[in-house]
């Protein structure tokens, strides 16, 4: 099983960018589809983006459709969140996690791996 460190969130002004990572540790990290949620305060967690184990297919959250790229490097096994035009309702803390699936999913209940998360901040 991997285990998962993000790194790369911070403040950042409202149509800013910001690119996070998150390291695996372990041998099947190309085994695992990958994915991105977040938790804004007082909101349930939810999917941000995901990514097969080729990074040959992608799904995406709605409210981050054009603006957001998930991307990976199994040579590094990592897996990055490209966020660009950033707006103040993307603050969140942002997990990544792993996925036994076959096929990049949204469903919170298929990822048995998360990570600790890292906070984004987005100011107006």
């Amino acid at each position: 099983q991997v285990q998962l460190v993000e790194s790369g969130g911070g403040l950042v002004q409202a149509g800013g960018s910001l690119r996070l990572s998150c390291k695996a540790s372990g041998h099947t990290f190309n085994t695992y589809i990958m994915g991105w949620f977040r938790q804004a305060r007082g909101k349930e967690r939810e999917f941000v983006a995901a990514i097969n184990w080729s990074g040959g297919a992608t799904a995406n959250a709605d409210s981050v459709k054009g603006r957001f790229t998930i991307s990976r490097d199994n040579a590094k096994n990592t897996v990055y969140l490209q966020m660009s035009s950033l707006k103040p309702d993307d603050t969140a803390v942002y997990y990544c996690a792993a996925s036994r699936q076959s096929y990049p999913t949204g469903a919170q209940n298929q990822y048995d791996t998360w990570g600790q998360g890292t906070q984004v901040t987005v100011s107006s």
